[in-house]
């Protein structure tokens, strides 16, 4: 899912005060994905979201997460507005560095339209872009570029294995009910080079990145306040994304979901009753009261005898926004150790958490 809890956000607040007239398409059964025509945009969903995280080292050791996120919300679709500045879509782009070993977070946002050429996806160009933060393919590889004030980096992600369609029969289901769902694709283990510069200081580095991209109308509903939100890599090759949607009385709703990818690629999902995702007493709480995050988590799914701890070298990981647009969330690079049948396992992740927010929670 993936600061989908944003997109979700900012679909609410953008419509509320600007109405769509053109009904969307919805997620449904059956979809028939096509590479490349499905990593660029989709206009006839609502809502869409290409999100990059990863966890990297430098030469001397030196331990970051990134995260690089573009966003296309719809705003109206009438054909009559054909000016450069008539805002047909919104997008919106997140940038955050973790310095995991110097104990800073650093993040940033934009919101843009698109304009004459400020952002958008072209898929004739294999890019997406806002102001000088892109993705751009190049082969069957990625490559990331961001600048801001405090730091840049440009990375080169290539995948180890081919793209997993998350869920069933070509949906991920959030909630009940037809198109109550997202097309959701994930590249689970990309490997990742480059260079990082941070406050003058020049680091290359490599690593893993995992990439998400879903697009959907309707997704979660109004008494779903928010999600806990996992990618996992493991130091045996294989990778696990879990999600668990928490309902407003406090419950685990049944549409939270996960997938398992083995050393080849294959994909296994995972209902809620497969897997266990239980925060313990470990937290970080926001210097003004107003959130507090569990930033250590148990990981089990029985019938793979794995159990894992989830913890942080950097607990304050919390991305604030500073527009109405952009709710605050806990997205962060993870540590996992544990024990998969009689052997250890570690391995590195992200997680994100949002509703913890005591201001702005989904559905309000």
């Amino acid at each position: 899912m993936k600061s989908k809890f944003v997109a979700a956000m900012a679909a609410l607040l953008i419509l509320q005060s600007a109405p769509v007239s053109t009904p969307f398409k919805t997620a449904l059964p059956g979809y028939r994905y096509e590479f490349p025509r499905d990593h660029f945009s989709h206009p006839d969903f609502q809502t869409e979201w290409w999100y990059y995280t990863g966890n990297l080292k430098a030469e001397d050791g030196h331990r970051f997460g990134f995260e690089l996120t573009f966003f296309r919300v719809a705003v109206d679709r009438d054909a009559a507005k054909n000016a450069t500045w008539d805002p047909h879509d919104i997008y919106l782009a997140h940038l955050a560095l973790s310095d995991l070993d110097g104990g800073a977070f650093y993040h940033s946002e934009r919101t843009n339209r698109s304009g004459p050429g400020i952002t958008g996806v072209d898929a004739s160009a294999k890019r997406i872009w806002n102001g000088n933060w892109s993705s751009e393919w190049s082969g069957g590889d990625q490559k990331l570029q961001a600048v801001d004030d405090r730091l840049t980096f440009a990375l080169r992600l290539h995948p180890e294995k081919p793209p997993v369609i998350q869920g069933e029969n070509g949906v991920s289901q959030k909630a009940a009910g037809v198109g109550h769902a997202s097309h959701y694709i994930s590249f689970t283990r990309l490997k990742t080079s480059g260079r990082i510069t941070l406050q003058g200081k020049s680091y290359n580095v490599s690593g893993l990145s995992w990439m998400d991209h879903e697009f959907f109308t309707h997704q979660l509903e109004a008494d779903q306040v928010g999600w806990d939100w996992f990618s996992l890599q493991l130091d045996d090759d294989t990778e696990l994304m879990l999600f668990r949607i928490r309902r407003k009385d406090g419950s685990v709703d049944p549409f939270s979901a996960g997938t398992f990818v083995d050393r080849e690629g294959k994909s296994q999902h995972l209902r809620a009753s497969d897997f266990s995702l239980a925060p313990q007493q470990e937290f970080w709480e926001r210097p003004d009261k107003a959130a507090r995050y569990p930033i250590h988590w148990k990981i089990t799914i029985p019938a793979m005898a794995l159990a894992l701890d989830a913890t942080t070298l950097l607990a304050s990981q919390e991305l604030s926004g500073n527009s109405k647009y952009a709710p605050n969330y806990w997205e962060g690079a993870i540590v996992l150790k544990g024990q998969k049948k009689v052997s250890p396992v570690t391995g590195v992740g992200y997680l994100e958490m949002t509703g913890y927010d005591h201001v702005v929670q989904f559905g309000q």
